[in-house]
């Protein structure tokens, strides 16, 4: 196979490259002339961040979306010449996980070309390697409900499979209602479920607690408010 698809891991936040992308995939990605991107102006930004090899405006970025449909893919996968590598980056960090790039690599299989995942952060594993939860059997949802009733009733859904198979359930939330979702998880789970609550993954306003809801409930509330966080909990 001449072509390879990478993928490139992007910052979780903002924090010093050296903490989050190892030096050969920067190399790597610098090389690159062809990019799909979840965002075109993110995408100009990282790569004016690590740095590349011929200008940014000499390199064709195409912007990928929920909607964009298979036969988009395989068009800006054959505009590629023969002999130039692809590059994947999502909006935020491990392309294709819990991401619409996942769509780009079931492509490029089809099409025959190679695929290369790179190492990088990815907050679901950064946040479940740090939870003391079970790291065997676990499950990621990405967004529970809005409505506050059918939020509460998802999540004891979710705990009730979470005890029933000792299954770390794992969701993410839009930063500004973080609040409103670790204020539900305090009223709508047991007490013996513990929680993880992993915020602003590898800059300098991580955290990441593990506690009891019980234990939750004495302590101060975190400050989650629009920072991107994790949920964790395994009852």
């Amino acid at each position: 196979m001449s072509q390879t698809l990478h993928l490139i891991p992007v910052s979780l936040g903002e924090s010093p490259i050296t903490r989050w992308l190892p030096a050969d995939v920067q190399k790597t990605a610098a090389a690159l002339d062809y990019y799909i991107a979840e965002n075109a102006k993110t995408a100009r930004a990282f790569l004016k961040l690590i740095g590349t090899d011929k200008p940014i405006q000499d390199i064709t970025i195409h912007a990928l979306s929920r909607n964009t449909d298979v036969a988009q893919i395989r068009q800006w996968l054959k505009q590629a010449p023969a002999n130039e590598n692809i590059g994947l980056v999502s909006e935020a960090g491990c392309p294709a996980v819990a991401d619409p790039g996942a769509l780009v690599v079931q492509t490029a299989h089809e099409m025959g070309i190679r695929v290369a995942p790179w190492t990088g952060p990815s907050s679901i594993i950064l946040g479940l390697m740090a939870s003391g939860l079970n790291g065997q059997n676990f499950v990621f949802h990405g967004y529970a409900p809005v409505a506050p009733a059918e939020r509460a009733q998802q999540l004891r859904t979710w705990e009730v499979a979470s005890r029933k198979s000792r299954q770390t359930q794992i969701f993410i939330e839009t930063p500004y209602r973080n609040d409103a979702m670790f204020e539900t998880l305090i009223k709508s789970l047991s007490g013996q479920t513990r929680l993880c609550v992993a915020r602003a993954l590898t800059t300098d306003n991580e955290r990441i607690q593990t506690h009891s809801i019980t234990e939750w409930k004495k302590r101060p509330t975190p400050d989650l408010q629009k920072q991107p966080t994790l949920f964790l909990f395994q009852a």
